[in-house]
């Protein structure tokens, strides 16, 4: 499994927690990642190799730990737009791009952002990836200033 794979998987359970909010996490993990490796028995997916399963863990639980922070960065800039009429699917994207560019610094900015526009065209519509990539853009020019305090 390659970090994209990993990437792909996380999107996928960030999105099933868009409906389960009140579920353990853990357990959702778990039986998540159970489902994942049956697949992969069947040939159906890439099997997991333990450091993308690590990859995938790190960035779902730091997703989800920062979720009101990265909601809030969303809701910022997208003008006309609330969380809640976004597409599911691109909140999940955007959500996991900006936990990336946000808070961690091992992945840089220009992976995440075309990581997350990949995405947005493989699982959702043909102008998705246009508006992640837009809102991305703006949240990097506003981050720029607002979180780490350079203007470049």
């Amino acid at each position: 499994m390659s970090r994209r794979l990993a990437r792909e998987f996380a999107i996928q359970f960030l999105y099933s927690t868009d409906f389960n909010r009140n579920e353990n996490t853990d357990e959702m993990l778990e039986d998540f990642y159970e489902i994942k490796k049956e697949q992969g028995k069947d040939g159906q997916q890439d099997s997991m190799k333990e450091a993308d399963m690590k990859f995938a863990e790190e960035i779902i639980k730091g997703t989800i730990g920062k979720l009101q922070e990265i909601d809030q960065f969303i809701q910022n800039n997208t003008t006309g737009w609330t969380k809640e009429r976004i597409a599911k699917v691109d909140l999940a994207i955007l959500r996991l791009a900006l936990y990336e560019i946000l808070f961690r610094d091992d992945i840089p900015d220009s992976v995440s952002i075309n990581e997350a526009i990949e995405l947005a065209k493989k699982y959702s519509t043909d102008e998705s990836g246009s508006f992640v990539n837009g809102v991305l853009g703006k949240i990097i020019r506003e981050a720029d200033i607002k979180v780490y305090g350079t203007n470049e």
